[in-house]
C-alpha cells in the first residue's frame, strides 16, 4: 500500500481498523469474497430481509438497491441454495456479490460523544484520529441534516421495526446511530443503515448456511434467502398487477 492511500482516513478506518481489504482507487470500494459477500436486493425487499438478520449484521444501501452482508462463500453457494429451495434461478432483483466483486465504502458513521460500542477499539481511535479531515466526517447521521438539505439513503421504503426514524427537525451533530430505512431521498452515494460495530469480529454477525466458521448465533442463510426470493417474486407479481391489461398482455 502506498503512504499516500494510508493517510486516507476513511481506507484507514475500513483496513487498520476493521481488517476489511479494499481496492485501489476513487471511489473508494471494498473488497468482496474475503470477509464477506453481498446479497443486493431492491429496497422494497428489505424490510422483510432485515428480519432475517442479526441485530448487529451490516447492512449497506445505495438508491433503491440494498446490500446484505453474508457470509464468505455464500455468493458461490446461491445457486444451489436457491434450487435446494425449490426456487429454481436466480429471482429477478436478487444479485449475488462475492470472489472478484466489490461494492462502494460508504463513509464510517461519525462517533458518538455519549455513547461506546461494546467493541469499540482501533476502528474508533481511527475515526476520532480523523475527525479533521475533509470527508470523513462529512458523513451525515440520522438527525444531522437541516434546512435546504438532504440526507441520502433509500427511496421509496416504508421504515421496518426497529428502524431509526428521527424528527426531521432534531438538531445537533452526528450521533453515531444507523441511518433509518426509509424516504430520505438519494445522492447516489452508499450509506450505512447498520454500520460495522468498530472492533467486532463481522463474521459473527453474518448469515451462513452452517455456524461452523460463521459463530453459533449466526442468522440462518437458508431462510434469508427463501424471504428474499418470495419477496423477489412478489414484487415482480406486483408490478406486473399494476400494469394496464394491454401491457401486460404484451409482456407474455
Amino acid at each position: 500500500m502506498t503512504p499516500r492511500l494510508h493517510q486516507d482516513p476513511v481506507r484507514r478506518w475500513y483496513e487498520d481498523g476493521l481488517g476489511w481489504p479494499t481496492a485501489p482507487g476513487d471511489p473508494l470500494r471494498l473488497v468482496l469474497g474475503v470477509r464477506f459477500d453481498v446479497l443486493e436486493v431492491p429496497a422494497e425487499v428489505a424490510p422483510a430481509a432485515l428480519r432475517r438478520l442479526a441485530p448487529g449484521s451490516p447492512v449497506a444501501a445505495r438508491d433503491d438497491r440494498v446490500q446484505l452482508l453474508v457470509a464468505a462463500g455464500s455468493a458461490e453457494e446461491l445457486p444451489a441454495l436457491l434450487e435446494w429451495l425449490e426456487w429454481g434461478a436466480l429471482p429477478p432483483g436478487l444479485v449475488a456479490l462475492g470472489p472478484g466483486a466489490s461494492m462502494e465504502a460508504p463513509l464510517p458513521p461519525e462517533p458518538s460523544p455519549r455513547a461506546q460500542s461494546p467493541c469499540s477499539g482501533a476502528a474508533s481511535r481511527v475515526l476520532a484520529a480523523g475527525a479533521g479531515s475533509p470527508g470523513l466526517m462529512g458523513a451525515p447521521s440520522a438527525g444531522s441534516a437541516g434546512p435546504g438539505r438532504t440526507r441520502p439513503g433509500v427511496v421509496g421504503v416504508p421504515p421496518f421495526p426497529g428502524a431509526v426514524v428521527p424528527s426531521p427537525r432534531v438538531p445537533g451533530s452526528g450521533t453515531g446511530r444507523p441511518l433509518p430505512l426509509g424516504r430520505l431521498g438519494s445522492q447516489g452515494a452508499a450509506v450505512w443503515l447498520r454500520p460495522p460495530e468498530p472492533g467486532c469480529e463481522v463474521e459473527t454477525s453474518l448469515p451462513t448456511l452452517s455456524a461452523l466458521g460463521g459463530g453459533a448465533g449466526a442468522p440462518d442463510l437458508a431462510r434469508l434467502v427463501d424471504t428474499v426470493a418470495a419477496q423477489c417474486h412478489r414484487a415482480r407479481l406486483r408490478r406486473a398487477g399494476a400494469q394496464p391489461p394491454a401491457s401486460r398482455a404484451r409482456g407474455r
